[in-house]
C-alpha cells in the first residue's frame, strides 16, 4: 500500500473494471469511473477532465482501448491497461509512450497466478525443439470480447521467443468460465500438460491496482509480466 492515496479514473464499469474500482477503494485510493455511454471516442478523456488523474486504468474494450490510449498519453497520464485485443498496434504505442514520457503498464492478465505461469511456460518450452508438438486452449465466459484470449497469445508468444516454434490456439466460449489456459506438450512417448484456472476475476483487480500504484512517477512501457515479482 502507498502511503498516500491515489487519485484513479477507472475505463469501464464491466465486471473486472467495476473489481477494479471496488478494490482501489478498498486500498484507500480515490476512484472516479465512467463507461463507453460517457466517453464515446474517447471524447471525455481531455487534458481538463484528466488533470486531476494519477493513473488511468483500462478495462473497456478492444473497439474503444487505442482511442482511450491515444487521449491518455496526450494529455501525458500515467496508464495501466488490462484491454486485450489491440497488441497488433503495440509498437506504435509503445513509440507514443516513449514520445510523452509517460508510464504505461499493460498486460493481457494481471494475475499473480497466471505470471507465474507464463514463467512454467517458458520451462517447457525447449521441449518443442525436441520432437514434442503443443497446443493452446483457452476457455471463458460467452460474453469475452476478443479471441484467442491476449492470455492465450501472451503464452503462444513466451513458447516462440524460446523455442522459436509457434503453437496453434483453439479458443472456447461457454457460459461464465472466468477464464482456463491448458497447454499440453505431446510425444509420440508421453504429454505434458499444463493448466491454469482463474476462479475469480478479483485476482486480475488486485494485479491492475498494485500496478497503478507501481507506475506512478515512473516513465517507459512495462510488460506486466515483466514487472510483476517487483509489486
Amino acid at each position: 500500500m502507498r502511503d498516500h492515496p491515489l487519485n484513479l479514473l477507472v475505463l469501464g464499469r464491466g465486471k473486472t473494471g467495476s473489481l477494479v474500482a471496488e478494490v482501489a477503494r478498498e486500498r484507500g485510493h480515490r476512484v472516479h469511473s465512467i463507461d463507453e455511454v460517457d466517453n464515446p471516442d474517447a471524447s471525455w478523456l481531455t487534458s481538463e477532465n484528466l488533470r486531476e488523474f494519477d493513473v488511468v486504468i483500462d478495462f473497456t474494450t478492444p473497439e474503444a482501448v487505442l482511442a482511450n490510449i491515444q487521449a491518455c498519453l496526450r494529455a501525458k497520464k500515467a496508464m495501466v491497461v488490462g484491454t486485450t485485443g489491440w497488441y497488433g498496434e503495440m509498437e506504435r504505442v509503445r513509440s507514443a509512450v516513449e514520445r510523452a514520457g509517460t508510464g504505461f503498464a499493460f498486460g493481457a492478465n494481471f494475475s499473480y497466478g497466471v505470471n507465474l505461469f507464463f514463467q512454467i511456460v517458458r520451462v517447457a518450452a525447449p521441449a518443442l525443439a525436441h520432437g514434442y508438438s503443443g497446443h493452446i486452449t483457452e476457455r471463458h465466459h460467452i460474453h469475452k470480447k476478443d479471441a484467442p484470449s491476449g492470455t492465450a497469445v501472451a503464452i503462444q508468444r513466451v513458447l516462440e521467443q524460446a523455442s522459436g516454434v509457434r503453437v496453434d490456439i483453439t479458443s472456447e466460449r461457454e457460459g461464465d468460465v472466468t477464464g482456463t489456459h491448458t497447454l499440453e506438450v505431446a510425444s509420440a512417448g508421453d504429454r505434458i500438460v499444463l493448466m491454469h484456472e482463474a476462479k475469480s476475476r478479483r485476482t486480475f483487480a488486485e494485479g491492475a491496482v498494485l500496478a497503478a500504484e507501481w507506475v506512478v512517477g515512473k516513465a517507459g512501457f512495462y510488460d506486466f509480466k515483466d514487472i510483476f515479482g517487483q509489486l
